[in-house]
């Protein structure tokens, strides 16, 4: 089993090196870089308990997981070979649309600013998985969201273990539940390579900020919400928390 163009290691570099003032402030705002240096470091004192830069970075990287993530499920439904691939482009589409709605809701209640886009590295990886067909396409979807999500299994549950904010441990363990989901239907289809896999987990590529930074939205643009296609059945979803505990 190979990787179609060094497909997981590939950046896609697609405008990224024209980076704008705007753009390079934007990492600051969203908590994908730590201008403190410091993920521990409080950033809002919420009704939900204290808002750190890491809790910030892992609800951006959630939406921003979703963005990429859930149109890979849709062209799984669309272009899958088998049933193995179809049911995991279901789990995809229906898991990242409860997370979504639940960064979306929580975002304004924690003054965190979501993006619109993916990264352009997620960008690349939904560029590639557009190119494929056939087997090729049941391969590449596979790994590439395989190594994906097993390189933010371990963040899930550092934030889960260190966050004080009742909504980012709500997110979390709600991910955490989708995340496992996700990984076990990939697994299912037969197609993940273990080995190349496991390698590119521990050793991602070390990318400038710009390629792991979603674009910034627009003043006034509206939150995109990621919405299952109809016929999709959202019986298999993790449900968001009902209820919107206070800290403490």
């Amino acid at each position: 089993m190979r990787f179609s163009r060094g497909t997981i290691g590939t950046v896609f570099i697609g405008g990224a090196l024209s980076a704008t003032l705007a753009a390079l402030a934007y990492p600051g705002m969203l908590g994908i870089q730590y201008a403190s240096g410091d993920p521990s470091r409080m950033i809002a004192d919420t009704p939900y308990g204290p808002l750190t830069e890491a809790d910030r970075d892992f609800v951006v990287k959630v939406r921003s997981a979703g963005l990429w993530e859930f149109p890979s499920g849709e062209m799984a439904l669309q272009k899958g070979t088998s049933k193995a691939v179809h049911t995991a482009g279901q789990h995809l589409v229906i898991g990242h649309a409860a997370l979504d709605a639940t960064c979306r809701r929580i975002a304004p209640q924690l003054g965190i600013t979501l993006p619109n886009q993916p990264t352009p590295q997620q960008q690349g990886f939904v560029a590639t998985l557009k190119s494929d067909s056939g087997r090729q396409f049941d391969s590449d979807l596979a790994n590439i969201l395989r190594v994906t999500h097993g390189q933010i299994f371990p963040a899930i549950a550092k934030i889960r273990a260190t966050t004080k904010n009742t909504l980012v441990r709500q997110l979390a363990n709600q991910a955490n539940d989708v995340v496992l989901d996700h990984i076990t239907v990939l697994e299912s289809t037969g197609l993940v390579n273990f080995d190349q896999v496991n390698f590119q987990e521990t050793t991602p590529p070390k990318l400038p900020a710009a390629q792991v930074t979603p674009p910034a939205p627009q003043t006034g643009e509206p939150v995109v919400a990621l919405v299952p296609p109809g016929g999709v059945s959202t019986n298999m979803a993790t449900p968001a928390p009902a209820v919107t505990p206070k800290a403490g």
